[in-house]
């Protein structure tokens, strides 16, 4: 009878969204740079937004986007990101991204930055996703 209980209870729980995450990087820096930007691709199983992301590499992670306004480029912080299901988001130089602002250290090409992204689903259940994302050189625009 309990076994028979905790399968039913198991079967009325909502299944959590899966978020992949491919080809992270986070781009390098030179001395005394504070700020620097991560970029990846992420894919959920179910629509969830990304509301927030930290790293123990930077005092501050935020989720930017740069956007043509006025025949200017223009890059504005966003209070969070949907990730539609089965539909992957690119994060890359020039579009959706993360700024890794306040450095504790300089980043350098080879170095591994771990970034923890913050999930939350349409009932507000909150989950995370840690990433291990290569330094890759100034230049790499992947």
């Amino acid at each position: 009878m309990k076994k028979l209980l905790s399968l039913m209870l198991l079967a009325a729980l909502p299944a959590l969204a899966q978020v992949t995450v491919s080809e992270p990087w986070v781009r390098a820096t030179v001395a005394a740079q504070k700020a620097t930007g991560a970029f990846m691709t992420l894919t959920s199983t179910q629509p969830v937004t990304l509301v927030g992301v930290s790293s123990p590499a930077a005092g501050v992670v935020e989720v930017h986007e740069m956007k043509m306004e006025n025949d200017m480029m223009r890059m504005r912080q966003l209070p969070s990101l949907p990730l539609p299901a089965g539909q992957p988001v690119k994060l890359a130089p020039g579009g959706y991204h993360l700024m890794l602002l306040d450095l504790k250290q300089p980043l350098k090409d080879g170095d591994k930055v771990a970034l923890t992204l913050e999930i939350e689903d349409a009932k507000k259940v909150r989950s995370t996703v840690v990433v291990d994302a290569p330094v890759k050189p100034l230049n790499a625009a992947h």
